[in-house]
């Protein structure tokens, strides 16, 4: 049974009731999945002003006993071939190279790490002490589809998610204006420095942060940007539909794309739905991964967790 939270509630400080309203979705900007940009409609709905934090995912636990996808060792028979010792539960850790490498190749940073979890974030010999109030991570769909029915509420769609980023500036670049670090100021948790190897931590962080350290934007909502990446409700699709020629066919509250349609195109004998992550996180760089953007999305298969993807939840109206 789902926990009445108070999310249900109008006095919540945890949630932010957002406005319905048509906004122009997506980039023409940036990487090519951002765009076209469109006209979304959507209704109002509630959301949580931070992401879901490792406090509030241990009270879950505590009181379902339940067991991320992390935590599960693989089923061989999943797995036909595979030898016994490669079989274990774990997650992918980000790994810093001590030396610059080929930007295209992902294996170079990221690690799959026995014994990682949200509870081991960093691996077995890890912990969430003092981390009480980072972002929970390790976190597959389910575990964060778990968690919203136990809450009561549900993932946010990826329009309801951007919406609610932009917090009122429509066309702004970022979700605080059109300055990345205006009068040098960082307002996101994100990499300084050359990606992957050099981090300057100018913004106090080399990774995750305390969910409310950054200023919230427009509507009160902290770490839309930055920190972690987030979960969203809808299968990925590698671009966006075209603008409605009429404003009578703009969509309203648009689930995305087909399971069908998020399969990974480079990877066609791997069947694995993929949803939209949004938000960027700790590890978007100048030089790599500029999706410190409302407008910004990624693909991500329901499978896989790692040290920089959590989420937050919504109620709707």
């Amino acid at each position: 049974m789902p926990r009445n939270g108070p999310a249900e509630e109008g006095g919540d400080s945890r949630t932010v009731l957002i406005p319905g309203g048509t906004f122009r979705m997506g980039s023409n900007k940036h990487y090519p999945e951002e765009a076209p940009v469109h006209r979304v409609s959507i209704d109002a709905f509630r959301i949580d002003t931070t992401p879901v934090t490792n406090r509030q995912f241990d009270e879950f636990v505590r009181a379902t006993s339940y067991v991320t996808f992390a935590e599960i060792p693989p089923d061989p028979n999943d797995y036909p071939g595979a030898l016994p010792h490669m079989l274990y539960a774990g997650s992918l850790v980000f790994s810093p190279p001590a030396h610059p490498v080929d930007l295209s190749n992902w294996s170079e940073w990221w690690t799959f790490l026995k014994g990682a979890d949200w509870r081991h974030p960093y691996g077995p010999k890890s912990s969430i002490k003092g981390l009480e109030d980072h972002p929970v991570v390790h976190v597959a769909y389910t575990d964060a589809l778990a968690y919203a029915h136990w809450v009561g509420k549900s993932l946010p769609t990826e329009a309801e998610w951007e919406f609610a980023a932009r917090g009122g500036l429509d066309d702004a670049e970022f979700a605080w204006g059109d300055q990345f670090t205006p009068g040098g100021k960082h307002l996101a948790n994100t990499w300084q420095g050359n990606f992957p190897h050099q981090n300057n931590c100018d913004d106090g962080f080399a990774r995750t942060s305390p969910v409310t350290t950054f200023p919230p934007n427009g509507y009160g909502l902290y770490d839309m940007i930055g920190n972690v990446w987030e979960w969203t409700s809808d299968f990925y699709a590698p671009k966006h539909e075209a603008d409605a020629a009429k404003a009578c066919c703009i969509p309203q509250n648009p689930r995305g794309a087909r399971e069908q349609d998020s399969y990974d195109h480079c990877q066609p004998q791997v069947k694995i739905p993929r949803k939209v992550l949004k938000g960027g996180s700790h590890l978007c760089a100048p030089n790599y991964c500029r999706r410190y953007r409302p407008a910004a999305r990624h693909a991500e298969p329901i499978d896989t967790s790692t040290s920089h993807v959590g989420f937050r939840c919504v109620s709707r109206v």
